[in-house]
């Protein structure tokens, strides 16, 4: 595989300024998190992300674009109360998520169709900061409470509570499944102080940070103020107000906030008087946050400083506990604007983002026993196409889209001498751009292979070009004139077939739609597009059930992801969040000689029907049977297996079809038997099925393999052979997630057209060459599907440096001997066996990064003790601490990771191996020496290259936005052509960030600050 590493393409990724878990913490739960956990992540050109923890390993799911001139400032997540029907049966209450952002409106999001839902505003200024009311943890069934000797009702909704520029404080309702406004706690004062931040200390007091160097307290009940409390002047030499950036409150009620001197202040809960203050930044504090049992603070500013706060003891016998700074560190390379926490027994994770728009997830109990984790900033679905047959590169961002012409290499290199060497630069050369009007960002595009056509889709419009090459190397770019059915539907993903006769769409609802293209003659053709559009219905679905306190997510489980034409264009699969998969077929042969069909009136309206969301699934097979959409006679219907198919433990990541081996001949019938209408049929069409490649390449979000044959609706041979637990233990222990993949297919060594031909051994002869690599943003991954994986993998699978991802929770425990563990020496440093089962323990992990080895602990306390005997200290015994400072004993033991799957016998046994050791095993290996002696010279080093590792990785390129073929057969053996692209962080153009008074860095021109 020949492979041109690209930095040259555009990609700015944004700063986070929002972030917001959609749960509160619970230490009484005992697992990692509720099914429904997610956080919400906000950013500066209006994208807002959805993250799902995934039981540490954290799966973007979903992207919901913005548009000019949008910024998302604000989160804020709330669940609605569960019902209770006739039948006692509680139904969990819907999780809504709301946002600001430069304005004086609230957004309320659809998470199912990524789309705003509802917006509020009103008479007031600008939203500068909002806050969900706490969920009441009175009965439910109570709908008053007394308060004072008062009888007040009680809702059991969360409200919001938003603070204004004008320094006004506005309360919203959600009840009734609505939003609306409610009350204005406190009109602007002459001084109009700006609220800058804003927190809930119970269901009925709010706590506001001004501009003024002014915290207040206010009575949602009765919109009174009940206190002010003041920071004094401001420092000397500066600003005279004091800007309260955060404000937070303690599980007790104890006020924290954060402001621009760098200052940490304590309030009383009870008296709102200052109990303690702490200078522990050198520059403006951004935000706070604090663990679920109030212990333990962290505060992120200016500075890049992520800072650690817990009580500590007094020196003297009865003297209180008070604030310290425990330790500190730049885990961002630019200011730190949000944080957020979320805990259970199991998870105690701190999220945070800013300036430098990569989100970090820090362990909070385990602080400084843990790795932080570094997310990407890069989105989970790379933002890049190609054109393989002309090597275009196509990438988009915001409302802009570039080609790029990549020019081929001009000798040919196997992959494994192009990736352990440097290969040279590409020459590229930027032949269009396409700048869109209109205030929607681009979600989706995709290009013709022969790179004549590009298609471009925000969720409001879908617009087409036509692309024509000009003779100074260039392109032209000429628009396209759409049916309304296709220009006005929008779409959240696009995709163009192989073949480049059909148009896919996912429409921000997740209904599937199908448009034809016309065939281009000519490079002066205009594309055509048939003016009747194909619905789609998917298979009805039960949702799934969960516990009514975890709240539901909707529909959003239901939101299509990926979808995957097979090489032929004639089988289409898609694949949403719960796992679930739908599969259609082409049914008949293609005539031309038929007339295309008309969009009647009756059409159009099944058309619109069929995209709204009220239609009825029995209502829609039924008018699909009753009126066939025939398109030269062909037809799109559902697999006649797709019932077959199981649900995914997880979304898929990856979903492609294999490719058309072209040295594998072909079953299918080539006579032109066409079928001739008659009385009865007047438009006859053919029922015969694809006969092609049909084989579907599988990886979901916790990167386990399955390869499905989606006309039989059943799990392959391959699959079979080869499950999750045969892969490489250092891809098994990837944390970042896969983001594409790239086949490689070539003739065999020998030249052979044949097909391969399996060996009792695993082994192929006259092997075709059968590659998939797979790639996420810091790691590439080869894997050879044309032979079997080892039962034993090698360790050393992969080159470069190596992240262990904490494995999967297993029911089985391991218990070691409580005194030997107690009684542990540290003086030596742990062995590399030690170490590696030490990262393998499932329960240490904490939702962040894996287990810091205990020779390298280099923060917080101290991790030992020494412990003498006697004045002269002459016996002295050093003991391991675990967390919390305790001796670490057999209480603390975790479950050990042991993958679960097919055992080494079943293993075998469907390779068709031997699965007993012993005369067998000794009686093949004889075979084997003696049929390699028969053999020459020439045929062993054949066999040798047959036998070749089916796997191999690296590490070298980061941050990887995307790979992309971009020529075939680029290789004297016949590989594919590829594009590497990097968007490596130091490229990226960010604002000045503030340096310390020992921090020196170079300026860009020279200087030094």
């Amino acid at each position: 595989m020949d492979l041109h590493r690209c930095r040259f393409v555009p990609y700015p990724p944004s700063a986070i300024n929002a972030l917001a878990f959609s749960h509160p913490s619970s230490l009484t739960t005992s697992s990692k998190g509720p099914p429904t956990l997610r956080l919400a992540i906000g950013k500066a050109n209006g994208d807002l992300e959805i993250w799902n923890p995934l039981r540490g390993a954290w799966h973007q799911e979903s992207v919901f674009r913005g548009g000019k001139d949008r910024s998302i400032e604000g989160l804020a997540w709330t669940q609605d109360p569960e019902e209770e029907d006739k039948n006692g049966y509680k139904a969990a209450g819907r999780l809504r998520l709301f946002s600001i952002g430069y304005s004086s409106s609230v957004t309320e999001w659809d998470l199912a169709t990524g789309r705003p839902l509802r917006h509020a505003s009103g008479n007031y200024g600008e939203l500068w900061c909002m806050a969900a009311q706490p969920r009441l943890q009175a009965t439910p069934n109570e709908d008053t409470m007394t308060i004072n000797g008062v009888e007040i009702g009680v809702t059991r909704y969360q409200s919001l509570v938003l603070g204004c520029a004008d320094g006004s404080i506005v309360l919203l309702s959600t009840a009734d499944g609505d939003l609306q406004f409610q009350r204005t706690l406190t009109r602007p004062p002459k001084k109009k102080a700006r609220v800058l931040s804003i927190t809930w200390q119970n269901r009925h007091l709010v706590i506001a940070g001004h501009a003024d160097s002014t915290i207040r307290v206010f009575d949602t009940r009765n919109g009174q103020q009940i206190r002010s409390m003041s920071l004094g002047a401001g420092p000397q030499g500066g600003p005279k107000e004091i800007l309260v950036w955060s404000v937070k409150c303690r599980a007790d009620g104890t006020i924290v906030s954060g402001d621009s001197t760098g200052t940490v202040s304590f309030w009383d809960a009870r008296h709102y008087s200052r109990l303690q203050r702490i200078t522990s930044h050198k520059a403006d504090i951004l935000d706070l946050a604090i663990s679920a049992n109030g212990e333990t603070v962290f505060s992120g500013g200016m500075d890049r400083r992520t800072t650690l706060y817990r009580q500590t003891a007094g020196s003297k016998p009865g003297e209180k506990k008070r604030w310290a700074e425990i330790a500190h560190q730049r885990f961002h390379s630019h200011d730190v604007k949000a944080m957020a926490v979320f805990e259970t027994k199991k998870t105690s994770i701190l999220a945070s983002g800013g300036l430098d728009t990569t989100p970090i997830i820090v362990p909070v109990r385990e602080f400084g026993r843990e790795h932080h984790r570094t997310l990407s900033s890069l989105p989970q679905q790379p933002p890049v196409r190609s054109a393989p047959r002309k090597g275009l590169l196509v990438s988009w961002w915001d409302r802009e889209v570039n080609i790029w012409r990549i020019l081929r290499s001009k000798g040919s290199h196997d992959a494994a001498g192009v990736l352990e060497g440097l290969p040279h630069p590409p020459e590229k050369k930027l032949v269009a751009k396409v700048l869109l009007r209109g205030a929607e960002s681009i979600t989706s595009a995709d290009v013709l292979q022969d790179g004549s056509l590009l298609a471009v889709s925000t969720l409001s419009d879908i617009k087409m070009f036509r692309l024509r090459e000009r003779l100074d190397t260039t392109m032209s770019l000429r628009k396209v004139d759409l049916p309304d059915e296709l220009a006005q539907v929008g779409a959240k993903a696009i995709h163009v077939s192989p073949d480049g006769k059909w148009l896919s769409l996912t429409t921000s609802n997740n209904k599937i739609q199908l448009h034809r293209i016309s065939k281009l003659e000519s490079p002066k053709d205009i594309p055509r597009f048939l003016p009747q559009p194909i619905n789609l219905r998917r298979l009805p679905r039960k949702p799934a059930l969960s516990n009514h306190l975890h709240g539901s997510l909707g529909a959003y489980d239901r939101s299509i992801t990926h979808t995957a034409f097979s090489a032929d264009s004639r089988i289409l699969v898609v694949g949403d969040l719960a796992g679930h998969l739908d599969t259609w077929v082409l049914e008949g042969n293609e005539d031309l000689s038929q007339d295309p069909p008309v969009a009647s009136l009756d059409n159009r309206r099944r058309s619109s029907s069929a995209s709204s969301v009220s239609s009825s699934s029995s209502s829609s097979a039924s008018d699909s049977e009753a009126h066939p959409n025939l398109i030269y006679a062909q037809q799109w219907r559902r697999n006649p297996t797709a019932h077959l198919i199981p649900k995914l433990p997880s979304a898929p990541l990856i979903m492609s079809f294999r490719p058309a081996n072209p040295f594998t001949p072909s079953n299918a019938l080539t006579n032109g038997t066409t079928v001739h209408p008659t009385r009865h049929t007047p438009h006859p069409h053919s029922h015969d099925l694809p006969h092609g490649e049909a084989r579907l390449f599988i990886l979901t979000a916790e990167h386990q393999v399955y390869e499905f044959d989606v006309l039989a609706g059943k799990i392959t041979d391959w699959s079979r052979r080869n499950p999750t637990s045969t892969l490489p233990p250092d891809f098994r222990a990837l944390r970042d997630r896969a983001m594409g993949c790239v086949w490689d297919i070539a003739a065999p060594s020998s030249a052979s057209s044949l097909p391969p031909v399996l060996s009792s051994t695993g082994s192929t002869a006259g092997r075709c060459r059968e590659r998939i690599w797979l790639y996420g943003s810091a790691w590439l991954w080869m894997f050879d599907l044309s032979q079997d994986f080892p039962e034993g993998p090698d360790e050393d699978a992969s080159e470069g440096d190596e992240e262990q991802l904490t494995p999967k929770p297993n029911k089985k425990r391991k218990r070691g001997n409580k005194q030997a563990q107690s009684l542990a020496r540290i003086d030596d440093i742990p062995s590399k066996k030690k170490e590696k089962k030490q990262k393998t323990r499932k329960g240490q992990g904490s939702g962040a990064g894996g287990t810091i080895p205990a020779h390298e602990v280099n923060a917080g306390i101290g991790r030992s003790m020494r412990k003498t005997v006697g004045p002269a200290g002459d016996e002295a015994r050093i003991f391991a601490l675990g967390p919390g400072g305790s001796d670490t004993t057999d209480e603390e033991d975790e479950d050990v990771d042991e993958d679960e799957g097919p055992s080494s016998a079943l293993i075998r046994l469907r390779r068709g191996k031997q699965a007993t050791t012993g005369l067998a095993d000794e009686k093949q290996k004889a075979e084997d020496t003696v049929e390699m002696m028969a053999k020459g010279e020439g045929e062993q080093e054949k066999e040798k290259e047959r036998e070749r590792r089916p796997y191999w990785g690296t590490y070298k390129y980061r941050p990887i936005l995307g790979i992309v073929p971009i020529g075939e057969g680029g290789s004297s053996r016949g590989g594919v052509e590829v594009a590497l692209v990097e968007r490596p962080m130091f490229e990226v153009d960010l604002p000045g960030r503030y340096f310390g008074d020992q921090e020196w860095e170079e300026r860009k021109d020279g200087g030094v600050i």
